[in-house]
């Protein structure tokens, strides 16, 4: 959903409306989901990240072009702190897996 968002952000094109729209397709179906609990900060941050900017743009019924202008870049930058966390996450993962598989080798 987060490159979702970031691409919606990023594309000049994309208005308040259309974002709207598209941002509550996307929560829609992510509530149809059943929620796996999941204990990772990346995830909750996710989560709460998602609930605010659906409170802030979806349910504001003053969300217009010049709010969705003025929370662009503010918000691209939160979805890369967001990114970023989740890459030290998996970076972590990776150099664990890769410490293991040395270990077979002596």
């Amino acid at each position: 959903m987060s490159k979702n968002l970031f691409r919606m952000f990023r594309d000049e094109s994309c208005t308040a409306e259309s974002f709207i729209s598209k941002f509550q397709m996307l929560k829609e179906k992510l509530d149809e989901r059943e929620e796996t609990h999941l204990d990772s900060e990346y995830h909750r941050e996710l989560k709460a990240y998602i609930n605010r900017l659906y409170q802030q743009t979806c349910q504001n019924e003053h969300f217009d072009e010049n709010e969705f202008s003025d929370i662009r870049e503010a918000e691209m930058s939160n979805l890369n702190r967001l990114q970023k966390m989740k890459n030290r996450v998996s970076y972590k993962k990776d150099k664990h897996k890769s410490k293991h598989h040395h270990e077979d080798w002596g």
